[in-house]
């Protein structure tokens, strides 16, 4: 049997995020305004899960001056690779 599924990355609104972040080149980073609209979550209910993916080390987020983005880390990266493999996994 697989692992059991990341619970931080699935919730249905990180996974999104998780999905977005990861089309994005490593070091890349979208800004919060562009994450909100594509989602179209309000500021508090975005805020409230990019803080969950960042305190599991997933997403960094940066504020310079008014603007704030987030981008995966590298661990990230990894979690949600591992997600990924171990979804397909379940549904084979």
């Amino acid at each position: 049997m697989p692992d059991p599924l990341d619970p931080v990355i699935h919730a249905p609104v990180r996974l999104r995020i998780m999905v977005t972040l990861a089309a994005l080149g490593p070091g890349d980073d979208l800004s919060f305004s562009r994450l909100q609209s594509l989602h179209q979550l309000t500021a508090g209910n975005l805020i409230t899960h990019l803080r969950k993916l960042e305190d599991a080390g997933y997403v960094l987020t940066r504020k310079q001056g008014r603007a704030t983005t987030a981008r995966l880390t590298e661990e990230g990266r990894v979690a949600f690779t591992t997600y990924r493999r171990t979804l397909r996994s379940m549904l084979d």
